[in-house]
């Protein structure tokens, strides 16, 4: 039984999110917790709450409470994309704008 968990609306760039997630693709989830609990990057406070998200999710759809560990669940897929770029605008001369990203 599968359980899925998104993150969105998380402001931080992929490319510094994927190093984390590298680590702890195919791991059990005991070993990826453990892993995302020493790792000295942001990323790894946003992916360890998801991570239990996950698990949360699985026990609720499959009425097991507090069995994560005796099932030996493991992270099947984890991958990161781009969110949604915040368009602002810096005052140019003569009345324009310029756009920042």
């Amino acid at each position: 039984m599968e359980a899925v968990a998104k993150l969105r609306n998380c402001p931080m760039s992929p490319r510094k999110m994927r190093l984390v997630v590298d680590n702890i693709r195919g791991r059990k989830v005991v070993d990826a917790l453990s892993i995302l609990k020493y790792t000295n990057k942001e990323a790894a406070m946003w992916l360890e709450k998801l991570v239990l998200s996950a698990v949360n999710n699985w026990e609720q759809k499959s009425d097991q409470v507090g069995a994560a560990d005796d099932y030996g669940l493991y992270i099947k897929t984890a991958f990161v994309d781009p969110g949604s770029i915040i368009y602002r605008f810096l005052p140019a001369p003569q009345g324009r704008a310029y756009r920042v990203r």
